[in-house]
């Protein structure tokens, strides 16, 4: 991980796409602002992590696959 210290108005620069500024501190907080490309998904972390986790809920099979192809079999 790099670590790295700005002040307000401060930013970096990541790739040739990307760049994030510090736009405000107060206490404990910290503003940022993000300019990057359309195509370039920013989302907060404990967001991403929430949707990866349903993500790999939804891939897990639940309830009995046999009645399932059953049930599929019946209806064709």
């Amino acid at each position: 991980m790099l670590v790295l210290t700005r002040k307000k108005d401060e930013g970096i620069v990541i790739g040739k796409d990307i760049k994030v500024t510090v736009l405000e501190v107060k206490g404990d907080l910290v503003k940022l602002g993000i300019e990057a490309p359309k195509w370039v998904n920013i989302c907060r972390e404990e967001l991403y992590q929430d949707v990866e986790n349903l993500n790999k809920m939804g891939a897990k099979p639940t309830g009995d696959l046999k009645k399932l192809a059953s049930y599929i079999t019946k209806r064709e």
